[in-house]
């Protein structure tokens, strides 16, 4: 996290005091970095510049509408998974036709939307599905464009619950009735079968499940073009890993090297879907220290942000560099503790049995990594407003998602009059 580093003896996010933004927006608070979002779209876009290709940001990793706009405006599309996303995507400025629709579960209203926008495809991810786009199409009077989403059975050697290629995914259409499905596809009267899609996890370590299930890929699209089918557009997803703790992952060059000799010959358009790896080193999440407390057998830190703000850990066991904010704790004695929230669970954590500096309440901690599944998985649960968002561009701080209020927490709800 280059973005983020240690300067006069504190914090910073580029040229920006992260003390700075604390006093303005207080804690919890996300603060993203601009030159990281940059740096790390460009270092994507300028690897495949040898190949035709669509950058389809993944906006479930971060779908705030001042990160998409910047993205939009280097020239990135979005892969969206709902209707909300695609209302969002358009928001932001997105244009259509660099917008692809995944998802195992879209409903009518959703795809209706979506052909009316005239986005560039739908990843299909089963037979019910491609029938019921089908339907929605014909009762429009158009034809959706498609790419069938294959699942190769590769192991992306990642947590299993960002595994989506194996056999016992909800993703995908099984490799061996593909060819099967194509065919139903191109028999319908408002599909147009334009390619073929593959996804097989995220926060991918190594480059070479990428190539193995894009070999698999290939091999179908051969058979499919052979049968009368223009495939135009080869989707790899996304999933490219990004350092949390001690990970090495491949760098985009390093997928595009190992990629780039198996289509460059295709004739075909490449579309890749990167989110974390884009938006993850990008971000950090910030808390207050509110008390220290030594249990029997635990000595707990607890903080002002919990499972609501970044459930990543709870949820995954995922974990987030913590450090201090002001420079000089960074030297002071170590414990083992755990990093816990307000949360009324035990599971409400930001990191277990880890060793850090001593830091007395009052003072502030940043999680780091967190730009991409933080906000975005963030809740309202134990009625706790969701933390504001602030977008660092070299010396400026600038506000893009004001923090929620206690109002925002009852928007919506109302009491019927029988209970008054």
């Amino acid at each position: 996290m280059e973005d983020f580093q240690y300067r006069e003896g504190e914090l910073y996010c580029e040229d920006v005091p992260v003390s700075r933004i604390i006093k303005e927006y207080g804690t919890p608070c996300y603060i993203y970095s601009h030159a990281s979002l940059l740096r790390q779209y460009r270092a994507y876009d300028s690897a495949f510049s040898g190949i035709p290709h669509i950058i389809a940001f993944a906006m479930k990793a971060n779908s705030n509408l001042a990160i998409l706009r910047l993205m939009a405006k280097e020239g990135s599309g979005v892969d969206i998974v709902s209707g909300g996303e695609l209302f969002r995507a358009l928001r932001a400025g997105v244009p259509p036709q660099k917008i692809v629709f995944a998802g195992v579960g879209k409903n009518p209203d959703e795809i209706r939307d979506a052909l009316k926008t005239d986005i560039l495809m739908f990843n299909v991810e089963s037979s019910a599905e491609l029938q019921a786009i089908n339907d929605v199409a014909a009762s429009m009077g158009v034809r959706a464009r498609v790419a069938l989403r294959i699942n190769p059975d590769i192991d992306p050697k990642t947590h299993p619950y960002i595994s989506t290629g194996l056999k016992k995914s909800k993703f995908g259409i099984a490799a061996d009735r593909a060819l099967e499905e194509f065919k139903l596809a191109t028999s319908l009267k408002h599909i147009e079968v334009v390619g073929v899609h593959k996804h097989i996890g995220s926060q991918l370590t190594e480059v070479t499940p990428f190539v193995e299930a894009l070999k698999k890929i290939l091999g179908l699209v051969q058979q499919v073009k052979a049968h009368g089918t223009d495939i135009r557009y080869i989707n790899i997803g996304g999933g490219l890993g990004i350092t949390y703790s001690d990970e090495k992952p491949p760098k985009p060059q390093d997928l595009a090297a190992a990629i780039a000799p198996l289509v460059q010959h295709l004739n075909c358009t490449l579309i890749m879907e990167p989110g974390r790896n884009i938006v993850g080193n990008a971000g950090s999440l910030i808390t207050r220290i509110l008390y220290t407390k030594q249990g029997e057998a635990k000595r707990f830190v607890i903080v002002d942000a919990a499972m609501n703000d970044l459930i990543r850990p709870s949820l995954y066991g995922a974990y987030h560099e913590i450090r201090p904010v002001q420079q000089r704790f960074v030297q002071a004695a170590t414990h083992m503790v755990d990093v816990v929230g307000p949360v009324c669970e035990s599971g409400d954590f930001l990191a277990k049995d880890r060793t850090l500096p001593e830091v007395p309440p009052g003072e502030f901690l940043a999680v780091m990594s967190a730009g991409a599944y933080g906000f975005v998985m963030s809740s309202n649960y134990n009625s706790r407003p969701r933390s504001p968002e602030v977008l660092v561009r070299g010396g400026e701080a600038h506000l893009i998602r004001a923090r929620e209020t206690y109002e925002d927490l009852v928007k919506g709800e109302a009491i019927p009059a029988f209970l008054n």
